[in-house]
């Protein structure tokens, strides 16, 4: 990166003193030329009061009849010359009363500047003046060129260092420092992204520490229905147990695979609500009916817990991803019959106005405590771990409902709960408002 600002700078360097003498030398000699012809103006009208044939030095003067014929010339043979009719400066000074041109000479490699003007009798007076052309004022000028192109490509190079390294240190300094770039002192142009790279780098080791906890509970939650699989098997196996034995060793495999094939589907899942983009499709549904389906379905597992489930509220609807509000009320509905008391209930209603819809789970269970209330919804934490393990629970479902309404920006969850007397889920989910 410094090689290049400071390839970079010196580049602008030398495309600045090129364009600068290009444009100087270009305006100076203009001025020269505009110089050139008003002092060869002065000389003519100096000749005409004092006398066509008195000698300047570093002028030529030339006297044209109106026929185009030299009459004088001060430094060539009047008889060698031909006729300077059709010369620029003549017809226009016999058509208009005085004339100007300039001729190149490539062989000398200079610049001839004429001024002529007609006098009273008819004839034109003409006086030339040879000055170096632009090309030769250029090479006479190369050795000064190139002596300020290297001092400016010294002062460059020296700049460029100079302010690349003041550039760049803060960026180094933040980047050596990741854990504590706040306090690193910068300017306040690179605050912005000091303070979005902190974001991200935070952001970053949050994450991985998630991962790494995440993988290490995920670990221990598969290994404790294995090992109990792997352990009443071997029991079975071995013909150690008897007939009755064998039957509650296989029922308890059977129990610890529904615990294992579940906790899969739901860390499955979880990774995928995790790595989901924002292009989540959305449509409008009726969320009552889901309600209303997600209830008749879990009516058998509510009657094996004693558990009494109903629902309450009209058609109400709402824009989001049909799956995920399938998963939403499915970990609402079962969390509330798992953690409910025997002979308790589950209520379940749907309401909405003009601004709201408003999904509420409750149920006369066990409760949460304050402190467990900021903490059901991480991963694999449970209120009451043995009631959990006993009736199959993962741990994931709340983890997964907070994934979901991630998902829905329009959505939010409340929480009430006090122990002993149950807990109410409200889910609120705004209506999009119509343009």
């Amino acid at each position: 990166m410094k090689k290049r600002i400071n390839f970079q700078v010196l580049m602008i360097s030398a495309l600045a003193v090129l364009f600068t003498v290009l444009l100087t030398s270009g305006v100076f000699y203009e001025v020269f030329e505009q110089e050139v012809m008003n002092n060869l103006k002065t000389y003519a009208d100096i000749l005409m009061e004092n006398g066509n044939r008195q000698q300047i030095d570093g002028i030529r003067i030339t006297v044209v009849s109106e026929d185009g014929t030299v009459i004088y010339d001060s430094d060539a043979d009047i008889l060698k010359m031909g006729n300077h009719l059709k010369r620029p400066e003549i017809s226009q000074a016999l058509k208009k009363g005085s004339g100007t041109a300039k001729r190149h000479s490539q062989t000398l490699d200079k610049m001839t500047f004429y001024y002529a003007i007609k006098q009273s009798d008819g004839t034109v007076l003409r006086v030339a003046k040879e000055a170096g052309s632009l090309y030769s004022l250029m090479k006479r000028a190369v050795p000064y060129i190139c002596f300020v192109v290297i001092w400016v490509f010294v002062l460059s190079a020296f700049c460029s260092h100079v302010l690349t390294k003041k550039l760049v240190a803060p960026i180094e300094e933040v980047a050596n420092n990741m854990e504590h770039c706040e306090s690193v002192s910068v300017y306040k142009e690179l605050k912005p992204i000091v303070a979005t790279i902190q974001n991200q780098h935070e952001s970053i080791i949050r994450n991985a520490t998630m991962r790494q906890d995440f993988t290490a509970n995920v670990s221990h939650e598969l290994k404790t229905p294995l090992t109990a699989i792997s352990g009443y098997a071997e029991l079975i196996e071995s013909g150690m147990t008897d007939q009755e034995e064998t039957a509650r060793f296989a029922g308890e495999i059977h129990q610890n695979s529904k615990r294992l094939l579940t906790l899969i589907n739901d860390i499955i899942r979880l990774s995928e609500l995790d790595s989901m983009d924002s292009g989540v499709v959305m449509e409008e549904l009726d969320l009552y009916q889901i309600a209303e389906n997600c209830v008749e379905m879990l009516k058998v597992n509510a009657q094996k817990n004693n558990v009494s489930i109903g629902l309450s509220g009209s058609s109400q609807k709402i824009i989001a991803n049909k799956e995920m509000m399938n998963e939403l009320l499915y970990n609402l509905c079962d969390n509330a019959i798992r953690y409910n008391v025997s002979g308790g209930n589950v209520f379940v209603s749907v309401t909405g106005d003009a601004k709201k819809v408003v999904l509420t789970v409750s149920d006369t269970g066990i409760g949460i405590s304050p402190e467990n209330q900021k903490r059901v919804f991480e991963r694999f934490y449970r209120v009451d771990k043995s009631r959990s393990k006993k009736t199959g629970g993962t741990g994931l479902g709340l983890a997964i409902v907070k994934h979901v309404l991630v998902q829905h920006p329009n959505s939010s969850l409340n929480l009430e709960s006090e122990v002993g007397k149950g807990t109410k889920m409200q889910v609120t989910f705004l209506r999009e408002e119509k343009k």
